[in-house]
């Protein structure tokens, strides 16, 4: 079996399964909050646990006490620079708290549905935007298998080829997509959300094609604005009408450092009921 191994462990988050599970737990617990309806997809940041696990925490602690039969999770690539998408298609990524499996068939389908999704290993070693879902789907979701799908240059074409195979391979399955990404970088808290705000709005209009055109004229509004958007045109093409923003914040309320900051939204996409 073909595993990845945690490369973050005892760096961004607790290397040992007590600590790594009570860690979550502390985010999850004054999370929890209610939703009506069906969940299609969810918008969650990826930085430290410390700085982003209490805003991830908000989208995770929808997701409790439902059943997927798979989550698939798109986030950038912040170390490799490559041209489509790289799937790892067979095997299970590893926490400390367990290996998660892929599910295989569905991450081969989707390689054949779009030429720009392939197996590309070398993006996944170090790659953090995917392994810090982990340990909240592990709490929240046990035993649920995943697709994981890191892209590289988030040009048009990449983007809208891989809503399409995503909508395509995802129907009829009880399917949750996770869009792993930070908003804007390094600003000052008053600057970032600002440029945050612009992200948000989108999100909360369940407007892709906003969104992306927003992305290519500023793309430090998100390092992960690529994946965000195929997940939304996805999950709209799965029948999500609406979205919710459940917490923005900034690195700068876990630091006090508020001259320099990283945004963290967690948001929901899916059909809502009032």
């Amino acid at each position: 079996m073909s595993i990845r191994r945690a490369a973050l462990a005892g760096s961004w988050y607790p290397p040992t399964p007590d600590a790594l599970g009570a860690e979550v737990d502390g985010h999850l617990a004054p999370a929890a909050s209610e939703c009506r309806g069906e969940v299609r997809a969810i918008v969650a940041p990826h930085a430290g646990l410390m700085y982003s696990g209490p805003v991830a925490a908000y989208a995770y602690s929808l997701l409790s006490g439902r059943r997927y039969d798979v989550a698939v999770l798109v986030g950038p690539s912040h170390f490799v620079g490559f041209d489509g998408v790289a799937v790892y298609g067979r095997g299970a990524f590893e926490t400390p708290l367990g290996r998660v499996p892929v599910l295989e068939p569905c991450a081969a389908a989707l390689a054949l549905a779009s030429p720009i999704v392939r197996e590309h290993p070398g993006a996944h070693v170090r790659e953090h935007s995917l392994e810090m879902q982990l340990p909240f789907l592990q709490r929240v979701l046990p035993g649920t298998p995943i697709v994981p799908l890191v892209m590289g240059y988030q040009t048009r074409e990449t983007i809208l080829d891989l809503a399409a195979a995503l909508a395509s391979v995802l129907a009829g399955r009880e399917a949750l997509l996770v869009a792993s990404t930070d908003l804007s970088h390094y600003q000052d808290a008053a600057t970032a959300a600002r440029l945050d705000g612009r992200v948000i709005d989108f999100v909360r209009a369940l407007d892709p094609e906003g969104l992306l055109a927003a992305l290519e004229a500023f793309p430090r509004h998100a390092c992960g604005g690529g994946p965000l958007v195929s997940v939304m045109h996805a999950a709209r093409g799965l029948g999500a009408d609406a979205a919710r923003i459940l917490r923005y914040a900034d690195s700068g309320d876990v630091s006090g450092d508020k001259t320099a900051v990283v945004g963290y939204l967690a948001a929901a996409l899916g059909r809502f009921e009032a």
